[in-house]
């Protein structure tokens, strides 16, 4: 939907001019399960937005309405907060419950909502809209806008109303990316490091598994306890070890006799995708594209193999690219267990790598996968009308 659409359909409803906010979703290049570790992400935010339009009220309600679910809610902020009702308004309530938190009392608000971010593909639909929407209920409080205290409150929301315990890289891209560029993360200082990674030769093309996944499910939990428990056993001899961002593999490989060999390939990805992340980033920086795209497949290997977070259609996705001329990366993102592959593709074999992705996974799993090219855009802003 288009931004004149929304506001028309707002103004029907609510018989008032709203104003509009956006927050992107995002493609991660590389760093993958690393941020609740503390470690290092790579990130970039995507040309695709959740769209919030909203005005002010004067009571201390929140009158939403999905418009791409035809669906509507009301939640009073002075009644007791609702919690895990596996609905999009757990993002909202969740969200609105966290910014008064972090940012003391919000007035109400009429919001209607859109979203071009694809659902459950691993590109971050639901901190697109938890971004989205603290934006709004902040602007139109006219409350000071602290993006850190909107992307923690963000994550919370995630934590406590939606029940996936996710790091802070989603939330994080959506709210201070740059256009043009990846962002390297370290999810323990916080550090922001915007890298130019685009090239007029090479395209981001992101292939879409038609597996849809939800990081609410117990799998994507039971990692973080995995690398907690790591993290545990470690410390007994490093007390110094706070997270695994801290553990080298020689650490690691000495105390392999007391780690659960699951846990011990747990900390191992994680490790290891810290390096090469920070080694991609390096590659990007020299405009290397051919050496970071090794590290991607080299990632996509640990998260099947050490993490187990991948599934065959990724899987496949991933072989299939491998095969093509031009194809200088590719690898499973976001959290797993479907969502989508990205690949960086010589802009010269862009049809070919169409053509033959479609044909190879047609012929496998008998469906037709979603391809996407995708720029590096801006992180959340409101939209001037």
């Amino acid at each position: 939907m288009d931004v004149a659409k929304l506001q028309s359909e707002f103004e029907h409803k609510f018989r008032e001019a709203p104003r509009i906010f956006r927050a992107p979703g995002r493609v991660n290049l590389i760093g993958e399960h690393t941020d609740y570790n503390d470690g290092f992400v790579m990130p970039f935010a995507i040309d695709r937005s959740t769209l919030v339009a909203g005005s002010p009220r004067n009571d201390r309600k929140i009158e939403a309405i999905a418009l791409d679910m035809d669906a509507t809610a009301t939640i009073d902020l002075d009644a007791e907060p609702q919690k895990k009702r596996k609905s999009w308004i757990d993002y909202v309530e969740g969200t609105a419950r966290c910014i008064e938190e972090n940012f003391g009392k919000l007035i109400g608000a009429n919001i209607v909502i859109t979203s071009g971010v694809p659902i459950g593909a691993g590109l971050s639909s639901s901190a697109a809209l938890e971004t989205s929407i603290g934006l709004a209920l902040l602007s139109l409080s006219k409350k000071n806008i602290d993006r850190e205290g909107l992307a923690f409150a963000a994550q919370k929301a995630e934590h406590e109303y939606a029940g996936t315990k996710s790091g802070i890289m989603d939330q994080f891209a959506s709210s201070f990316c740059e256009k043009g560029n990846a962002m390297l993360l370290d999810c323990r200082s916080l550090e922001r490091t915007q890298i130019p990674f685009e090239s007029p030769d090479v395209v981001t093309l992101v292939c879409n598994t038609k597996v849809e996944h939800s990081l609410a499910s117990s799998e994507y939990n039971k990692r973080r306890e995995e690398c907690e428990e790591g993290v545990r056993i470690l410390q007994k001899h490093q007390p110094e070890v706070k997270a695994l961002r801290d553990v080298t593999l020689e650490l690691l490989d000495r105390r392999r006799t007391e780690l659960d060999d699951v846990v011990y390939r747990r900390c191992r990805h994680v490790i290891t995708e810290n390096a090469r992340t920070l080694k991609a980033a390096e590659f990007f920086r020299r405009r290397d594209l051919a050496e970071a795209g090794k590290l991607m497949f080299e990632s996509h290997e640990s998260l099947r193999n050490d993490y187990e977070v991948s599934c065959p259609e990724l899987d496949e996705l991933v072989e299939i690219a491998r095969s093509i001329d031009g194809v200088l990366g590719s690898r499973m993102t976001g959290g797993g267990f479907g969502g989508c592959t990205v690949s960086l593709v010589t802009k010269e074999n862009l049809s070919k790598f169409e053509e033959t992705i479609k044909k190879g996974y047609k012929n496998k799993f008998d469906k037709d996968p979603d391809i996407y090219q995708f720029h590096a855009a801006d992180g959340a802003s409101e939209l001037t009308l």
